[in-house]
């Protein structure tokens, strides 16, 4: 049974705490996140996950679906919150808050709890540093039928109110896992996978390259790329021609376009 209250005022410690979920260090600290939206709620609820807080705004606007959210909350023994308005605007940053938030516990993100066999095409990202190209990473795996995203070393918080927003749900259709580079590696090659890089060392052209699955396609730091040790430790190196004045792809837009290329290549085998 749901616990439910009204909360009137911006100095409600609750208040306080849901703020607090926009840093990271308090993310961390609680191992909570915050998602906004009726979609992204529905998508988590479809996939079997269910906030543990559902925050609403009173005087919305009623709707089925968020019936079904609040019937699960319920049903779990989630707390349902309502809160007017403007308090939701503080909660989530925005000057036009979505009617909807939900408050979730963090993922499990061990490299061990990945089942590499669960999918053809992973995804993976190291030292990305922009929370949309990380969220669009997410959004993107989704919309191949990728297994999930692989993030290495140092790259934005995948748990962030932004990244979490661009990935339009995805954050909770796709496995995510976060590894130091030499743990990632070890744990590759434990058993079956194809690394392949985006890359100008030595490349092959992405749409002749001979992707075999379970294919981990890896992408670099937004303006600096991979490393070169990691390039070199990789099974194949592929590079996307550039016929304009510009020398590279956006990062997650590179992902996106050797996932399809990818997939293509693994469905006609």
């Amino acid at each position: 049974m749901a616990t439910r209250r009204t909360i009137s005022g911006f100095s409600n410690p609750l208040v306080k705490f849901l703020r607090s979920l926009r840093e990271k260090k308090h993310r961390k600290r609680e191992k909570r996140f915050l998602a906004e939206g009726l979609r992204l709620l529905t998508d988590a609820r479809e996939c079997g996950i269910v906030p543990e807080m559902l925050v609403m705004a009173t005087g919305r606007d009623p709707h089925p679906l968020l019936d079904a959210l609040e019937d699960a909350v319920a049903a779990a023994g989630g707390e349902i919150v309502e809160m007017d308005v403007d308090i939701l605007a503080k909660v989530t940053g925005k000057d036009n808050p979505q009617a909807v938030a939900g408050v979730f516990a963090e993922f499990d993100t061990r490299i061990a709890n990945v089942d590499r066999r669960a999918a053809p095409i992973w995804l993976v990202a190291q030292a990305l540093r922009d929370p949309g190209n990380l969220g669009t990473m997410l959004r993107t795996g989704d919309a191949v039928g990728a297994g999930g995203l692989i993030l290495i070393d140092d790259c934005a918080d995948p748990f962030s109110v932004e990244a979490v927003r661009a990935s339009m749900g995805a954050i909770f259709t796709q496995k995510l896992a976060i590894a130091r580079w030499d743990e990632f590696i070890a744990w590759l090659r434990q058993d079956e996978g194809q690394l392949v890089a985006a890359s100008l060392r030595d490349p092959t052209d992405y749409r002749e390259a001979p992707y075999a699955a379970p294919c981990f396609l890896m992408v670099g730091n937004e303006s600096q790329g991979l490393p070169r040790e990691y390039e070199e430790a990789c099974d194949l190196r592929v590079t996307i021609p550039m016929r304009g004045r510009a020398d590279s792809l956006n990062a997650a837009v590179a992902g996106a376009v050797l996932a399809y290329e990818a997939l293509a290549h693994l469905d006609r085998s």
